[in-house]
């Protein structure tokens, strides 16, 4: 008899992965990794700032906080199996002021809950000597934090799932998902089969495959675009690492940081602003489905109305490039808008309830044969193998998909 019929929707790290780990535990199991690009990686993969984040901001106990620190463990045991490119180049999460500083103290206390490894407070003189170009009163450091690259990790995840005998279909679409019974047909690019188990990891898309398949409507994804500028090479050496503000209660969203990547370069960003599509990387360009979708749902405009500062905040920075260098200059007063290049721009797939509110915690949900991974921002890259193991322990113990292979070549 053969073993089960398994999809996996969604060409990303956290798709790739879930699908090479459903292959490795289902004994004999057809594992298909279905995605409508020409490549993987293509969309928010492909389009962050490369960080591994240490668990330093999560709720101890929440689902974040424990596959965050999971997936550390797993990403770094891969990443040097397959020699991808990775460096420890730490992080400081700097105060200007006593407000912020006592916010430090609350992240450290959490840092400390979920388990971040040799995470220490550092004092005014204890910042610069991590960070020399830096400025700030008070800094959290968090030494094990790293960067990678996201993208050659998933094509090596990928590789994997090919050599042990899985596929990969690119440039197929998915349009429709229905449960008949035991069997669930899935509809790509026209062409319709049926499945034993349907897992979708579609992050921009999340919302409108699970209604496709009968999920809930809600929560909703909200595009908001981020947009990075790069130093000029001439001042990389202003950055050893990854500088980044306290995260300040009053906004929703980070603010402008700085972060290393592993080519050597520097990025200052994002910003956060509502994107005018789901998938406009290039600027600027406007797709009226996904703009008519976030604008007449009456969350958005819930969230809205909460958080007008925060959206005068964006919008100067998101409209001026001055007052974007402006936001990175204080935490390292050496950069001039001179020494700046328009960088890259992501998309983050921010989930969204009814009553605006932003949802914080990874959502992962379904029924027995189709499982949908609603909401996984970050840090989802880096809990991607976490999340993996936690769906595919999901899917054994719920249901009857044979016996689990004997090894799994997770550490």
């Amino acid at each position: 008899m053969s073993g089960p019929r398994v999809a996996v929707v969604g060409g990303g790290i956290i798709g790739t992965a879930v699908a090479r780990h459903l292959n490795q535990r289902l004994t004999g199991a057809q594992v298909t990794l279905i995605d409508k690009e020409d490549g993987l990686a293509r969309h928010q993969t492909g389009h962050n700032s490369g960080v591994v984040h240490a668990g330093l901001y999560y709720e101890p106990g929440s689902l974040k906080a424990r596959l965050c620190r999971r997936g550390v463990d797993l990403l770094h045991a891969f990443v040097t199996e397959h020699d991808i490119a990775y460096e420890e180049c730490g992080k400081v999460v700097v105060a200007l002021d006593d407000r912020g500083s006592e916010r430090l103290d609350a992240l450290h206390a959490r840092a400390v809950a979920n388990g971040v490894p040799d995470v220490r407070l550092l004092d005014g003189d204890g910042l610069r000597h991590v960070e020399p170009h830096a400025q700030g009163i008070r800094a959290l450091h968090s030494p094990r934090t790293a960067i990678v690259d996201y993208p050659a990790m998933t094509a090596a995840l990928g590789e994997e799932l090919l050599a042990a005998g899985g596929s990969i279909r690119l440039g197929r679409e998915v349009t429709a998902i229905e449960e008949r019974g035991r069997a669930v047909r899935l509809t790509a690019s026209g062409h319709t089969e049926e499945h034993d188990l349907v897992v979708t990891c579609t992050g921009l898309q999340s919302d409108r495959v699970a209604r496709a398949a009968g999920g809930s409507r809600d929560p909703r994804i909200v595009p908001f675009y981020g947009d990075y500028f790069l130093l000029i090479p001439e001042k990389t050496h202003l950055v050893n690492g990854l500088i980044y503000p306290v995260p300040d209660p009053r906004y929703p969203f980070l603010g402008v940081h700085l972060t290393k990547r592993v080519d050597g370069g520097v990025m200052l960003g994002p910003n956060a602003f509502l994107s005018l599509g789901r998938e406009t990387y290039e600027r600027p360009r406007l797709v009226g489905r996904d703009l008519r979708e976030a604008v007449g749902f009456l969350g958005f405009w819930r969230f809205a109305a909460g958080n007008l500062g925060a959206a005068v905040r964006e919008s100067r920075v998101a409209l001026s490039p001055a007052s974007f260098v402006a936001e990175a200059r204080k935490y390292v007063p050496g950069i001039e808008s001179s020494d700046v290049v328009r960088g890259p721009r992501g998309i983050r797939a921010q989930a969204m309830d009814a009553k605006g509110r932003l949802v914080d915690d990874f959502v992962i949900g379904g029924t027995e044969r189709v499982v949908h991974v609603r909401n996984a921002p970050s840090p989802g890259a880096t809990s991607a193998l976490a999340i993996a193991e936690h769906i595919v322990t999901g899917v054994l113990e719920r249901g009857d998909f044979g016996t689990p292979a004997e090894r799994t070549l997770d550490p």
